[in-house]
């Protein structure tokens, strides 16, 4: 990295890059490591892992250019912060189990924030998690967080009618549009934004990492939608060619062939 960084013998993509523009895609690799897990591809996951590595070398390299820190401090840092936040490892601590440690880890995380934050604002359990999360994920960790201090529901089962209720109130918006989303954009988008964060609510209290799962879906759904395209080819027709009844016709089929397997 140093030497493609080189202004005299380097990339000129390299050269030019910055934090902020090599950010979109640190994301972007960290989600390709996620596909790869989801899809159980390990030589993938070998390739992405690396790519994902580049992107901490890529940040580390110029903040060093810089300064600021290098590979080495990044290291340090946050072998310094597992042993940390381990004391039933490398300390004299006692955890009962992965419950008890995922509570101490957040409440050493708290201490943390606590220690290094603004002291000017009124302190929140909610403070330190970036805005900037991807939606579904900032919604889990807004829930989790409330959940530390009591504000959560019992159990799974107990989210089920609030999703049920969410889910009225989004059909109720439909109703009062006579069907037509247009009509009430603004409410529509609040009330299906409720629906959602109830289901990254469910998904959370059993357990279900949301993100995951919806990941999987989105598998399935490119999976049997490829096999109704490829059903239709047979014919020597494209979905376009196709009506919806068609189509549905084969997704079912698509489902029972999976099944079979």
């Amino acid at each position: 990295m140093a030497r493609l960084r080189d202004p005299q013998g380097g990339c000129p993509w390299d050269v030019t890059q910055t934090f902020a523009s090599i950010a979109p895609y640190t994301i972007e690799e960290a989600f390709e490591v996620a596909d790869a897990i989801a899809r159980q591809d390990m030589p993938a996951l070998k390739d992405e892992l690396g790519d994902l590595l580049l992107q901490v070398v890529f940040h580390a390299r110029m903040a060093e250019e810089a300064g600021l820190f290098a590979f080495n401090d990044v290291v340090e840092a946050i072998s310094a912060k597992m042993v940390r936040r381990h004391p039933h490892v490398f300390g004299n601590a006692h955890v009962a189990d992965a419950a008890a440690q995922t509570v101490s880890w957040e409440n050493i995380k708290a201490a943390e924030r606590a220690a290094a934050g603004d002291k000017s604002g009124a302190p929140s359990v909610l403070d330190g998690i970036p805005a900037g999360m991807p939606a579904m994920k900032l919604a889990e960790k807004l829930q989790k967080r409330a959940a530390r201090v009591g504000f959560d529901w019992i159990e799974a089962k107990d989210v089920l009618g609030k999703v049920r209720e969410e889910l009225e109130e989004v059909a109720e918006e439909f109703n009062q549009a006579g069907g037509k989303a247009g009509q009430n954009e603004a409410r529509l988008t609040d009330e299906i934004g409720d629906l959602l964060f109830a289901c990254v609510n469910l998904a959370r209290k059993a357990n279900i990492d949301p993100g995951m799962a919806l990941r999987g879906t989105n598998l399935k759904f490119d999976r049997r939608f490829r096999r109704v395209e490829a059903l239709l080819a047979a014919e020597r027709r494209t979905p376009g060619e196709a009506t919806l009844d068609e189509m549905e016709k084969l997704w079912v089929r698509a489902k029972g062939e999976e099944r079979e397997t």
